[in-house]
């Protein structure tokens, strides 16, 4: 099947489920530019898919304008990173259970103080400039100014002071990359990335646009903040299941 660029933007959802079926050839002003196709876990493919972006084999971009009208005519989960789409697969029970660990403790932690948590799905718009904007889930957030930035649709506006990754096998090259980059230039103070493969958490601090510490703590450690005085997290309890 060849679809317009313009009919897949508008009808995006539609056509990603199309693309089970058959191949979705992608045209630009009457030439093929790319093509949607089906995942397969045993096949290397250009494809959309969590962590590589949309329209990958021709290194597409579009607006953040046009990223709103897939959104918003779509019951599937996106982020948009510097003009490139990407789909969020479904969590895998692995990735669940570290995520309800580390909300239990940043729960009980943050409780009665200012600063309180969240996690996805929680869209963040980040900005590195007027005209690069983004829009990213992380897993888990910190957030300290929430009131100063919730707009009149109930929306956060705001920067997470922390952010949390937990990496899947499909996700990696973006979260220890792309939204590295992204979360460093925007003026997230500390990134965490959770790796549940190697059972290690690499935690970063930001400083004025620049990773001014940065460790890996393994499963006989406890991971320290370096931003939240006294905020520790054991890592066999992250880590248990």
């Amino acid at each position: 099947m060849k679809v317009n660029s313009t009919e897949i933007k508008n009808n995006f959802g539609k056509y990603l489920r199309l693309s089970a079926k058959e191949d979705i050839i992608i045209t630009k002003n009457g030439s093929d530019v790319a093509k949607l196709i089906a995942y397969d876990d045993n096949i290397q493919h250009d494809v959309i898919k969590e962590a590589e972006p949309a329209y990958s084999t021709s290194g597409t971009k579009i607006s953040y304008e046009d990223f709103l009208k897939i959104s918003e005519n779509s019951d599937d989960r996106f982020e948009y990173i510097d003009g490139e789409i990407y789909l969020l697969a479904s969590p895998k029970v692995t990735h669940q259970n570290v995520l309800m660990e580390l909300v239990g403790l940043f729960y009980n932690f943050f409780n009665g103080k200012p600063c309180q948590p969240a996690f996805a799905p929680f869209d963040i718009t980040l900005k590195r400039n007027a005209e690069n904007i983004n829009i990213v889930q992380p897993d888990l957030m910190i957030i300290c100014d929430l009131e100063e930035h919730l707009n009149d649709r109930d929306y956060y506006m705001g920067v997470p002071t922390l952010a949390v990754e937990i990496i899947s096998q499909s996700s990696r090259k973006k979260d220890y990359i792309k939204k590295l980059d992204l979360y460093m230039d925007c003026g997230v103070k500390e990134y965490w990335i959770v790796n549940p493969f190697n059972q290690e958490i690499t935690i970063f601090s930001f400083t004025n646009k620049t990773i001014t510490a940065n460790r890996t703590f393994n499963l006989s450690e406890e991971a320290v903040s370096y931003h939240f005085e006294d905020l520790k997290v054991n890592m066999q309890q992250v880590f248990q299941n």
